[in-house]
């Protein structure tokens, strides 16, 4: 048996009870002096909980600033092992703990450590921007780390001071902010699994069938994607698009996952899945991340009566990753208050 991922029953001689469970969860959260902070791509319960509890849901760059400025001694990452690797890399004093380590990422396996290294090293010229969705020996590498809510401001002042970049691991993110900044950009070739499976020809198809929807496209997917969506965005800033768009139904294309924060942004407003069917489809995920799918009630629990798994991380990379981490938490805190200087002039 996989023992990041062990069976979790109720009482001896009672009937499993999820009401339960849930108790028991916040009594251990309390008791572990930790806080919950779970993603968007994670099941509706885990984010409902993690709002219960004082905890939060957000992108990835949201849930780096929260750990990072939560008091509590222990953080509990539902998401992907980045994720977790990223509080760990701002956090190093705190213990960072995930329902499971075997939650890992296309993105992040599509970008090995060696390989992104030795590409660097062939292109010294270039300054080297990669995702958030990346090992923390990537990040240490790297001299920025962005999202997809910060990568195009980011690109932007980098362009704008003339620099070259070596982007990875998103092809698709990546080929959006060079199309969109004009920036002189050299692309490593990885891919979302979720993202990649939404098909032009089956979204015209439900657009026939909903024409007063509106298209919500995450940035990783691809670019004949793109091309039909109405509003292009990170994923807080499709949730913001489902609740300020006056339209009444919204087709979307991310992982289903984010569907539980729209309902609530947008209890009025009807939310379609956009289609990962059609033409030359697979659908290997059908619009929902199969590692976000392993973060349950039953191994958060597991995590937080055992103490583990727990994220470590090398100190050397843990040090050089946070040096990338944090300039963009920096550019991030000084593009908020350049927007609220010019909202008060």
């Amino acid at each position: 048996m996989n023992m990041t991922q062990p069976l979790i029953r109720g009482v001896p001689g009672s009937t499993f009870d999820r009401a339960q469970q849930i108790r028991r969860i916040k009594a251990l959260l309390k008791k572990e002096d930790a806080v919950l902070v779970a993603h968007y791509y994670t099941d509706a319960e885990l984010q409902a909980l993690a709002e219960e509890t004082g905890g939060y849901v957000s992108d990835s760059l949201d849930m780096a600033r929260f750990g990072h400025d939560h008091p509590a001694g222990t953080l509990v990452v539902a998401g992907v092992r980045f994720m977790g690797e990223t509080a760990k890399i701002l956090n190093p004093e705190k213990r960072v703990l995930m329902p499971t380590l075997d939650a890992t990422c296309s993105l992040d396996e599509s970008c090995p450590a060696q390989d992104f290294i030795a590409f660097c090293d062939a292109h010294p010229d270039r300054t080297v921007v990669v995702y958030a969705n990346t090992s923390a020996a990537v990040k240490a590498r790297a001299d920025w780390v962005v999202t997809s809510s910060i990568a195009m401001q980011v690109v932007r002042h980098l362009a704008a001071r003339g620099e070259k970049i070596l982007w990875a691991p998103d092809r698709h993110l990546g080929d959006y902010v060079r199309r969109e900044t004009g920036a002189d950009m050299l692309i490593w070739n990885g891919a979302c699994v979720v993202h990649e499976e939404f098909q032009r020809e089956a979204l015209l198809e439900l657009k026939r069938r909903h024409p007063h929807a509106d298209v919500l496209a995450h940035p990783e997917s691809p670019a004949p994607v793109l091309a039909e969506a109405d509003m292009i965005g990170s994923t807080s800033a499709m949730i913001e698009a489902a609740r300020s768009r006056p339209a009444k139904s919204f087709i979307v294309a991310t992982d289903h996952g984010i569907l539980y924060k729209m309902r609530q942004a947008a209890p009025d407003k009807e939310f379609l899945e956009a289609p990962t069917g059609g033409h030359g489809a697979t659908c290997k995920s059908c619009a929902h991340c199969p590692w976000m799918a392993m973060n349950s009630l039953t191994t958060l629990e597991y995590a937080l009566r055992h103490g583990g798994p727990e994220i470590t991380i090398a100190e050397p990379i843990r040090a050089a990753a946070q040096k990338s981490v944090e300039r963009m938490l920096r550019f991030a805190a000084d593009q908020r208050q350049s927007v609220l200087g010019l909202g008060n002039a």
